[in-house]
């Protein structure tokens, strides 16, 4: 659970959603880091200590279900949100598969 002010990092490759998301968790007293692709989010990730995720799954670079996988094996308690437009049960079942493989 995050409490007080998070340091969040915001993986989507939509520009103006990213820019909307980073602003509205300023807004609410939070510091939120934006990456566009899965490679930035990675790189960022090893050098930077994040409260939390919030993880699109469509993107360039390194797909956002392969970005869960490696977040799981080298940040296992990390909270990641997955944003996406999928809406299938699989998609959904696909994304909570990943959590501990």
């Amino acid at each position: 659970m995050l409490v007080g002010m998070a340091h969040l990092l915001i993986v989507e490759d939509d520009e103006l959603l990213r820019d909307a998301l980073c602003a509205q968790l300023k807004l609410a007293g939070h510091t939120a880091t934006p990456a566009a692709d899965g490679a930035q989010a990675q790189a960022l990730l090893e050098g930077t200590r994040c409260d939390g995720v919030i993880l699109d799954l469509g993107l360039p670079k390194v797909h956002g279900l392969d970005v869960l996988r490696w977040i799981r094996q080298r940040l296992a308690a990390l909270p990641v949100l997955i944003l996406t437009a999928r809406d299938g049960v699989d998609d959904r079942v696909q994304g909570l598969q990943r959590r501990r493989r």
